[in-house]
């Protein structure tokens, strides 16, 4: 074949491959415009999934069924493994004569008359290859078709590889912009850390949804402002939002409050009385400290999360209601109802969605960020003015563990800001209770150094990898020294 302005057309397909960074249409492309140029009758394309990969797959072709390209790349005289193994091109303008191929079936078989494939290169890196051939046309590929394929080759590796860089940092821009966007929708909750972006997360996912969740988590972990999260951005946002802490109630007015009563039902029962229920119509009901309900509301509560009813204290007929329902624990629900003290059936409705709440021990990373958010709330709230925390007040705020969690935190800064006289934050304003971390004295050696393993696997969230790296041991060792204490689990 003659090419009449080779430079030109190269210009021409340049530019069209790389009008495009979606991979599959940039693939097309590129087949398409080789076939059309060396007036191919039919080809395909070659690519790694990774650049480590070690297998090709075929990305596009034209012309050919499964089974011929199958048949064409197999073998190992065939003309692909060729230029895949030697990274170099080949042309054969009589295939079916070419010494080289004397024992590849596919080109007795398939009666390919021409042949031609360039390696798909890029810095030195093997990316794949093209192929092409003609069977039909007399006319045959040459020299002048290798040196053109060669040149539109190196094009096309390239904007292979423009595309592929473009799409990953078009999925980590989106992938950021999600992190900002959980961010502004959640400003209240304070957390860079892992464990709460997780958190963030499932409580986008869970609030456009009517489900009800059940948040566990130690005291002051901020079970409630996640519980607000959820109603704030779910479809029932513009209606009520009525907290309930269970503990601080009887049951008898723990009753009257939720579902309400009929006047002279009781005692005091002086009017008729909606209870809580009836106020959150529309919106959302955050029962705290769900396990402190005693047997009896447990049964009407069963009712209206299953049906939507309940009968006000004294009445005999029953009331709807459209309400949403959040509950929060400190303990073990599971283990509450193995006791007997939580009926099952009402587990199953409050736990559809479990989110479990990180103590700060376990997002340590947010520390300082929390802290460094409270000194400033409070410095003016109190008229006071801090250049920021001292050396060892980072130190120690990092070290401690924080057994009352996010609430414990915020009181400890609260009250350094109002006790502080100095320029910085300084630790011995603090107050806190000596860490619970401390090195235990009086022991042996081997229950010391198993103290010390613990604890650097709980500072690190339960990361052993991060816990090696600390320990100054390797991972391997790590999981043995637990499995030999019967601690090794999937982690």
């Amino acid at each position: 074949m003659t090419l009449n302005n080779p430079f030109e057309t190269l210009l021409q397909i340049n530019e069209e491959i790389n009008s495009t960074h979606e991979i599959s249409v940039l693939l097309d492309r590129i087949m398409d415009s080789a076939m059309r140029v060396l007036q191919a009758e039919r080809g395909f394309i070659l690519l790694k999934k990774k650049q480590k990969d070690k297998e090709y797959s075929v990305v596009t072709a034209r012309n050919l069924s499964d089974e011929s390209i199958i048949s064409i790349k197999e073998h190992s005289s065939s003309v692909v493994n060729k230029v895949l193994e030697n990274q170099m091109p080949l042309v054969s303008v009589d295939a079916q004569q070419d010494d080289r191929f004397s024992g590849a079936e596919s080109i007795v078989i398939q009666q390919i008359h021409s042949v031609i494939c360039t390696p798909l290169i890029y810095q030195e890196e093997m990316m794949g290859a093209i192929y092409m051939d003609r069977r039909i046309s007399k006319e045959k590929f040459n020299e002048q078709s290798l040196e053109f394929l060669k040149t539109f080759s190196t094009q096309a590796a390239i904007a292979i590889q423009n595309a592929r860089l473009f799409n990953l940092l078009r999925d980590e821009n989106k992938k950021l912009k999600e992190q900002i966007s959980l961010s502004e929708k959640f400003a209240d909750i304070i957390g860079k850390s892992e464990p709460m972006h997780r958190i963030f997360e499932l409580v986008h996912t869970v609030a456009a949804t009517n489900a009800t969740v059940l948040l566990e988590g130690e005291s002051g972990t901020g079970k409630e402002l996640i519980a607000r999260a959820i109603h704030a951005n779910s479809p029932k946002k513009d209606k009520p939002f009525i907290p309930i802490f269970c503990g601080s109630l009887s049951e008898n007015l723990l009753e009257s409050e939720l579902f309400g009563h009929k006047k002279g039902s009781f005692t005091g029962a002086s009017e008729d009385k909606p209870g809580l229920f009836e106020e959150a119509h529309g919106g959302t009901v955050f029962l705290d400290e769900i396990t402190e309900i005693g047997q009896n509301v447990q049964t009407k509560l069963l009712r209206i999360i299953q049906e939507g009813e309940f009968k006000r204290v004294g009445e005999t007929h029953l009331r709807k209601v459209d309400v949403r329902f959040v509950s929060a624990t400190n303990k073990d629900l599971e283990e509450e109802v193995k006791a007997g003290r939580f009926r099952e059936d009402l587990f199953y409705r409050l736990n559809v969605i479990k989110i479990k709440m990180p103590p700060l021990r376990k997002r340590t990373g947010d520390i300082i960020f929390l802290a460094e958010h409270f000194l400033k709330l409070f410095s003016q709230k109190n008229k006071k003015t801090f250049s920021g925390f001292s050396k060892d007040a980072i130190k120690y705020l990092q070290e401690y563990n924080w057994p009352g969690n996010v609430r414990e935190l915020e009181n400890t800064i609260e009250r350094a800001v109002i006790l502080c006289n100095t320029p910085e934050i300084t630790p011995d304003v603090f107050q806190l209770r000596k860490a619970e971390s401390s090195m235990p004295l009086g022991k042996t050696l081997k229950d010391i150094n198993k103290f010390a393993i613990l604890k650097t696997i709980e500072m690190t969230g339960g990361n052993r990898t991060n816990a090696a790296k600390i320990l100054g041991v390797s991972r391997r060792w790590l999981q043995y020294q637990l499995k030999e204490w019967g601690m090794v689990d999937e982690n």
